[in-house]
């Protein structure tokens, strides 16, 4: 069949493709396109950044606290309790019976 085919379709088919050159206008279309992208992505970085800014400095805000609390806060003496899961779940003895006792409810799972 591939001799029954014109000479001139068979070198269509087989010679490579000529592109046309890009014209004046659309190489402008391209270079605006490009700015046009470029513009967008840096307007999207500066609004994320700008927001995460205002996140932390509300965050900074909200953790600073009144000076009473801290003079309070100084002043309390620290309770050291002491944690013994065992004794809570009721494996071993309690070195402090209260404790215990605290505990037995949540152990036995009675409210």
């Amino acid at each position: 069949m591939a001799g029954n085919v014109p000479p001139r379709i068979a070198e269509s088919i087989t010679a490579a493709p000529q592109f046309a050159p890009l014209s004046a206008r659309e190489l402008r279309a391209q270079a605006i396109h490009r700015l046009q992208v470029g513009v967008i992505g840096l307007c999207a970085m500066l609004l994320i950044v700008s927001l995460a800014n205002i996140i932390m400095d509300r965050a900074r805000l909200s953790d600073t606290r009144e000076p009473v609390r801290q003079v309070v806060a100084v002043d309390a003496q620290p309770k050291k309790t002491a944690s013994d899961p065992l004794a809570d779940i009721g494996v071993v003895p309690a070195a402090d019976p209260s404790a215990s006792a605290a505990a037995q409810p949540m152990a036995s799972g009675k409210p």
